[in-house]
């Protein structure tokens, strides 16, 4: 009886530190998002406003050429992270010592900080002494001197071309996993039958890779909707606001106006975005189940 105790006093701490650092922050910006609060003029929120907050953003360009910039680059990020990651899982399921060998190195680029990515990419890309943007100009002449990331459109490929990079890898494992699911049995009995690689993958395997590829795009959309680092290290945001993402958006509103109510607000309507697609799609996982399983 004492020993059943104790697995629960054991809990207390940890679920201490969580209701510190995680709970009460986010009561506590949901509460600021409902006042009036400029850092500039108090230490402590201010009087209440009510929905001011909500309905001063949806009328702001600011705000709104941000929601469409990250809608551009998640929608971006997202079907190229699984193209690429589900065709590295493709070319890497067989077993070997160069496949394994490849999958250590894929390591790398997941490993790396994605605020040193940024900086690297920067430096890849510059117009003078860049290795990226040299290597393409001796390839592509047209090329040459070409300022990559004072370009909008450039700077948002470049950008997207980072998180990509950034992230391929991990939804590579993702997807590898998921292909060991799937019994070899069918995938030879197709071939028997006189199936081609491209009849085996889209209408075998793909299939049979639904429930995982939809986790991937889960976890791929809610990483990217909150682009923070790489934007702040690769384009500060530019040329421009060609670049600011949301959550760059929220940061200098909170951190470079000190308006803390109108950053709080916001960062709740990115919130409620994330929360909105995480469960549309996890509906969609369950329903495919339930299809699967009737």
């Amino acid at each position: 009886m004492r020993d059943r105790s104790l697995q629960y006093y054991l809990l207390v701490p940890g679920f201490l530190i969580v209701l510190a650092t995680t709970f009460y922050p986010l009561a506590y910006s949901l509460t600021t998002a409902f006042r009036d609060w400029d850092l500039t003029r108090s230490r402590r929120p201010e009087e209440w406003v009510g929905f001011d907050n909500f309905i001063r953003a949806a009328g702001e360009s600011h705000f709104l050429n941000s929601l469409w910039v990250t809608t551009i680059f998640v929608v971006s990020s997202v079907i190229l992270t699984l193209i690429i990651a589900m065709s590295l899982a493709l070319l890497l399921r067989r077993k070997g010592r160069m496949h394994t060998f490849t999958r250590i190195i894929l390591i790398l680029p997941f490993a790396m900080s994605p605020a040193l990515i940024g900086v690297s990419f920067r430096f890849m890309f510059n117009p003078e002494f860049g290795v990226l943007s040299n290597g393409l100009a001796a390839i592509f002449p047209a090329l040459e001197g070409t300022p990559w990331l004072a370009s909008p459109d450039l700077a948002m490929a470049i950008l997207v071309v980072t998180d990509v990079w950034h992230w391929a890898p991990y939804m590579t494992f993702m997807c590898l996993g998921g292909l060991a699911s799937i019994p070899r049995e069918t995938e030879e009995a197709a071939r028997i039958d006189g199936a081609s690689n491209l009849r085996i993958i889209f209408g075998i395997i793909l299939p049979q890779m639904k429930g995982v590829l939809l986790v991937t795009a889960i976890l791929k959309t809610i990483f990217a909707l909150k682009m923070f680092d790489q934007v702040v290290t690769l384009t500060g945001g530019g040329p421009g606001t060609s670049t600011e993402t949301l959550a760059y958006f929220i940061f200098n509103v909170g951190f470079e106006w000190y308006d803390m109510g109108y950053a709080s607000a916001l960062a709740w309507i990115l919130t409620a975005i994330m929360m909105t697609i995480s469960i549309w799609y996890v509906r969609m996982l369950l329903s495919e189940r339930k299809m699967a399983t009737a």
